[in-house]
Formats: structure tokens, sequence, C-alpha cells
């Protein structure tokens, strides 16, 4: 018999350790043993997504120092941007900034447009998309299914940053509070949300649902800017083809069991399990990274299952 994984669960705090997706306190979290300071200044460039001239951004370690970079860089106020997506203006969500950049890469930052407000009847217990956020306070909408309740609200698109929810303010909300709050909405009851679609150029492409990218890789360069929450950014090289795929797939975990996909919380959890024997081993080291999460043991066996599968093909 396996030992029990975990003890007591710690009560879920705002202050997690430092992980997103655009996150972000999300997106610079998780350190890699094999990183080390950036040996020059890096110099990266970044336009407005809605169309620009061309920024620099230099000097900075977090989203919310690079946030602050392009806002001066452009003149707006850093709370206007939304979030960024790398090598494309598009609002594609396999191509949104976490807490790495390529050292190559272009960054767009998309600003607030038009604001709107949406009446949703939720005929089901789940609304059918998934949400994200940009690691300093705006939640967004990262993915609508098909078929699903929000899917049949046409005014609601991929990218739509929620300000609010039944008159309930969420900016400065984490992704997984605002998954939450949606959840524990009553079936057969209709709520609003005050929605900020990002400001467009112009409008030639339908809506997007699943924010599917062309295939092309992030960056150009093999080595990544590391964006922390907390101390300087770190130079580190690109992932193993094998880990970034591992990766991935705790991604496809995270979205089964809680409806999110932060790509740096997957890379935390792969680098707080990759030199672990077995699970309980990998389910301490969890709750000593991640406590305030209260992982449900068959969420740790499932991820658990993708690092060993990664282990045996060799990082």
């Amino acid at each position: 018999m396996p030992l029990r994984l975990r003890g007591k669960k710690k009560a879920k705090s705002k202050e997690t350790a430092g992980l997103v997706e655009g996150e972000p306190t999300g997106a610079g979290g998780g350190s890699l043993s094999a990183s080390r300071a950036p040996a020059r200044r890096l110099v990266f460039h970044a336009q407005l997504a809605h169309g620009s001239a061309t920024g620099r951004v230099e000097g900075f370690s977090s989203i919310q120092e690079l946030y602050a970079q392009i806002a001066r860089a452009f003149e707006i106020s850093p709370s206007e941007i939304l979030y960024c997506t790398l090598n494309t203006p598009k609002i594609d969500m396999e191509r949104l900034l976490g807490g790495q950049v390529g050292l190559e890469d272009f960054i767009f930052a998309h600003v607030k447009g038009i604001k709107k407000e949406v009446n949703v009847y939720k005929s089901e217990d789940s609304l059918g998309l998934t949400i994200t956020d940009n690691g300093v306070g705006y939640a967004f909408i990262k993915r609508i299914k098909d078929g699903g309740v929000i899917d049949s609200v046409k005014t609601i698109c991929v990218g739509d940053h929620i300000e609010s929810i039944n008159g309930e303010n969420i900016v400065g909300w984490r992704h997984y509070d605002v998954a939450k709050k949606l959840k524990e909405l009553k079936k057969e009851e209709l709520f609003t949300m005050k929605l900020i679609e990002p400001k467009k150029a112009f409008e030639i492409e339908p809506r997007s649902k699943a924010g599917k990218s062309s295939g092309e890789k992030i960056g150009c360069g093999r080595a990544t800017l590391r964006l922390r929450s907390k101390g300087p950014a770190t130079v580190e090289e690109m992932p193993s083809e094998t880990k970034a795929k591992a990766i991935e797939k705790i991604d496809d975990v995270l979205e089964l069991y809680m409806g999110i996909r932060d790509t740096d919380l997957a890379t935390t959890m792969f680098e707080a399990g990759k030199d672990k024997v077995n699970p309980d081993e990998f389910a301490v080291a969890l709750d000593e990274t991640l406590g305030d999460f209260a992982f449900p043991d068959e969420f740790v066996f499932d991820v658990w299952g993708v690092i060993g599968d990664a282990k045996r093909r060799g990082l």
C-alpha cells in the first residue's frame, strides 16, 4: 500500500507560490536548477496589437515590470494592458506571454477596447469556458467549448477580460478564483458579466473558440528569459521536446480537474517531480511548493504518471 499522500491541507490563500499563464504573482513562478543570470542587458521589441510603431522594452524581471515598460514606450497606463502575445498580434491563446519570453520573441500588447455587459442563462452546470489571467489582476477567457452555454452567447469572445460577475468587481482575482465563482452560480438562473474586449484594428475573422495556433513554435532562439515574481529574471535554455510535451500534458490534467490551463503552474509541478522516485515524495514536494492549492490525490497520481513517462523517455 502506498503511503497516504497528504496530511492536513493548507487553507487556500490568495498569496500562492508565484505561478500562471499569463501567470503572472502567476507569471514568474517556479525555479529551474540550470538557470543563470543574464550576462547582458536584454532588449525586446514590442507593438500594440491593434497597430502602432515599434517600441523597445528592457530591464524587466516580472510581468508587472514588463507592462510598465510597454506602457512607458507607448505613453499609456499599465492598467490598459490586458495581456501580451508573442510573435503575433492576433488573439491567439496558444501564443500568450506567460512566465517566459524567447530572446528573439516580438511582443504584442493587447489593450482595453469596447466594454460590454451580457446576461447569461446557466442552463448547465458547466458553462463551457476556460479562464486564465495575466498575472497582474486581469482574468480573461482563454477557450470557449463548442456547444457550451457560453458558446450560445455570441457577444462573448475568447480574449475578453471579465471585469465583474453579478455586479461584483473581480479585478485582482486569480483565474482559479474566477472559475470557482462561475461554477458556484446557481443552475437555471440568469447571471450578468461585464466584459472588456481587446482593442482591434479591424474585424476580418470570426470569433475564435479555442485560440488555436498555426503550429509555429514560439520564439526563434534557443534561450528564453524567465520572469520572476520576486528576484531577477534568468536566462534559461529552451526545454527539451520531451519536457515540453510533458508540461503540455500536465496542463491537460490541470484543465481536466480544475478547468484551467496554466503553463507556469504545469512547469513548476514538473520541476517539483522530475527528481522524485515515487508519488509520495512528489506529493510532499507539491505540498511544500504549492500547498495552497490542496490538489486531490487522484490529480497527483495523474501528474506523477505524466512525469514518470517523461523520465522513462529521457529528459
